[in-house]
């Protein structure tokens, strides 16, 4: 497996793993802005034998933090390392951009989807911390959860003056 990046103009991979996942991204219409949003922001690209497996796009907020935005890992891959692989490279990224959290919207636990009880599995065992439920943000039928991770290490941080 190889993965590039930060790459922007990114949106034709993007819509075609996305599109390879309908359990998880089944609208059409927010299919298509995820991938017109994807050629805008840096995105890292997991390849195997030439051929797109996975995805993350990051969005960065502010200096200090970043979001990740929209990311897939084709049905077959899935549970092979891809998303781990991905990550890592996103998280070594933003460290050098000095951010220091990274933040993750997915479906709530409120709602019994099984799928996303698997793609919440993932985040925590990456390290992503649950830390607020937004139960409109997406509406009623699909409660979010807003996850966070630290990217600083050991070190202490001061709202005010950034890291210590």
């Amino acid at each position: 497996m190889n993965i590039e990046g930060p790459l922007l103009g990114q949106g034709a991979v993007c819509e075609a793993i996305l599109c390879a996942l309908p359990e998880w991204f089944g609208i059409e219409e927010a299919t298509a802005q995820y991938a017109r949003d994807v050629d805008d922001l840096p995105t890292f690209v997991a390849w195997v034998n030439g051929r797109a497996v996975g995805f993350m796009t990051v969005k960065q907020h502010f200096p200090q933090a970043a979001e990740l935005y929209v990311l897939g890992v084709l049905p077959e891959m899935h549970r092979q390392g891809v998303g781990q692989a991905l990550l890592s490279a996103v998280e070594a990224y933003l460290r050098e951009q000095g951010v220091a959290y990274l933040q993750v919207k997915t479906l709530s636990a409120s709602h019994p989807d099984p799928g996303y009880a698997k793609t919440r599995a993932f985040y925590e065992a990456v390290g992503f911390k649950p830390l607020e439920e937004f139960p409109m943000l997406w509406g009623e039928a699909n409660p979010c959860l807003l996850m966070v991770k630290t990217l600083v290490g050991g070190k202490r941080v001061d709202s005010r003056r950034g890291l210590l």
